[in-house]
């Protein structure tokens, strides 16, 4: 994984205060409907910290639930909108 992947995992289990470790979360790991903690409010914070670590803006029309459908996708996004 990039370091990108590295740090989003760390933003994840972090912010959602799960229990796995970074090594549990690769980048098939379901994330949206699949994590308890990944709510409506979860989402919210989870934006937050993602804009916050990578100095980003998630537009409210950029993030759905197929944003959040497991690690990669999300550690995608977040190297498309640093390389921007």
């Amino acid at each position: 994984m990039t370091s990108h992947a590295d740090a989003v995992r760390d933003v994840l289990i972090e912010t959602l205060e799960l229990q796995q470790t970074p090594a549990d979360l690769t980048t098939e790991t379901a994330l949206f409907g699949s994590l308890p903690e990944l709510d409506s409010f979860g989402v919210v914070t989870l934006v937050g910290a993602l804009e916050d670590r990578f100095d980003i803006t998630i537009e409210d029309d950029e993030f759905g639930a197929e944003l959040f459908e497991t690690v990669g996708t999300l550690v995608a996004f977040v190297e498309e909108k640093t390389a921007g």
